[in-house]
């Protein structure tokens, strides 16, 4: 089997989401993953979370009730909230410097992608679970995210 062919498939592995790839031409053959074997099973990279944030010490009372609607616009808003399904780096495209996948006022579908999130040197496609405009983008590209941070406000 060609070297080139097998550069190719190494590189249509690393730009989809498949884990494992197995090829046969004639009597070669060549098996291509993304995760090492362990004991002749595929075994998946290990996932690494951070931990909760440490809670808020309490409010004064006026500070408290000034934030009582922001603290209801933020739980209204939960709800339409796309979040980061993992920690890593949060990229708005595909190319740096490239057009962002969406932008604030951009109409999406479910399943659309709406950014990329690098985590382990793996570029993660992160797709809407909703359909809608976005409203907001929370997050700056090339800046740390948190497992379950909100990325997109789509209302």
């Amino acid at each position: 089997m060609d070297i080139r062919k097998v550069k190719k498939l190494i590189e249509l592995l690393d730009e989809s989401g498949v884990a494992e790839i197995e090829i046969s031409e004639g009597e070669e053959s060549v098996r291509i993953s993304r995760y090492p074997k362990a004991g002749g099973v595929a075994m998946p990279a290990p996932m690494h979370y951070a931990a909760a944030p440490a809670p808020a010490p309490a409010a004064t009372a006026p500070a408290a009730a000034a934030a009582a609607p922001a603290a209801a616009s933020i739980a209204a808003k939960k709800d339409q909230a796309v979040t980061a399904p993992m920690v890593g780096t949060f990229y708005a495209s595909s190319t740096p410097g490239g057009k962002a996948f969406v932008e604030i006022g951009s109409e999406v579908n479910v399943g659309d992608t709406l950014c990329i999130i690098e985590a382990m040197k793996m570029m993660n496609q992160i797709e809407s679970d909703k359909a809608g405009r976005v409203t907001a983008v929370m997050v700056k590209n090339g800046e740390p995210v948190e497992f379950g941070q909100p990325l997109f406000i789509v209302e």
